[in-house]
């Protein structure tokens, strides 16, 4: 008897992929965004629907299963992690000072992820709250070259490492996924 789930997918048309493109909702049949900025808006909105995607359909004990040891991610973990990411982004850019971590100090975002609903919610909402609190900082931006007074870095540079941050944790989801319920695909 093994406790390795055995690899599964909802699509059908792409058994590789999550799901078929008529059911994943990041795929549409439009032309590709216009200009810089509503290309990185979408990469990352996408990278963002990725993750939750990665995560739905899970119980409590599912989402903070550490299923890769002797690491200590999880995907509940990855959520709390993303939210800490964007806090930390947003106190490049605001001027004023830099707001408390969500889950104390280092590794607490992975440490604290327990299989609890109320930690489940929490994290989500926290996840939510902060995207959107970014996002409203950075639209006060909407040149690219602009440098912020923190550490002149451009606003371009936050918008290309807040998607490399998604990317490199969609794909420890794609893994944390498949090790909890063999789910795979993009």
């Amino acid at each position: 008897m093994s406790d390795i789930p055995e690899r599964w997918s909802k699509a059908d048309i792409h058994p590789d992929m999550w799901a078929d493109p008529g059911e994943d909702p990041r795929t549409n049949d439009e032309a590709g965004p216009d200009g810089e900025l509503a290309t990185l808006q979408e990469y990352l909105k996408s990278y963002r629907l990725t993750l939750r995607m990665k995560c739905e359909g899970l119980d409590p004990e599912q989402l903070a299963r550490r299923s890769v040891p002797p690491s200590t991610m999880s995907l509940l973990g990855l959520v709390r992690h993303l939210a800490e990411v964007e806090r930390d982004w947003r106190n490049w850019i605001v001027p004023d000072d830099p707001a408390p971590r969500l889950y104390g100090e280092k590794d607490g975002d992975f440490d604290g992820a327990l299989p609890e609903r109320e930690l489940v919610e929490s994290a989500f909402a926290d996840l939510a709250r902060e995207q959107a609190a970014t996002d409203a900082a950075l639209a006060a931006y909407p040149d690219l070259g602009v440098r912020i007074e923190h550490d002149n870095t451009s606003v371009r540079e936050l918008w290309v490492h807040r998607i490399e941050e998604y990317a490199r944790h969609c794909g420890h989801a794609d893994l944390l996924r498949e090790c909890v319920d063999g789910r795979v695909g993009q």
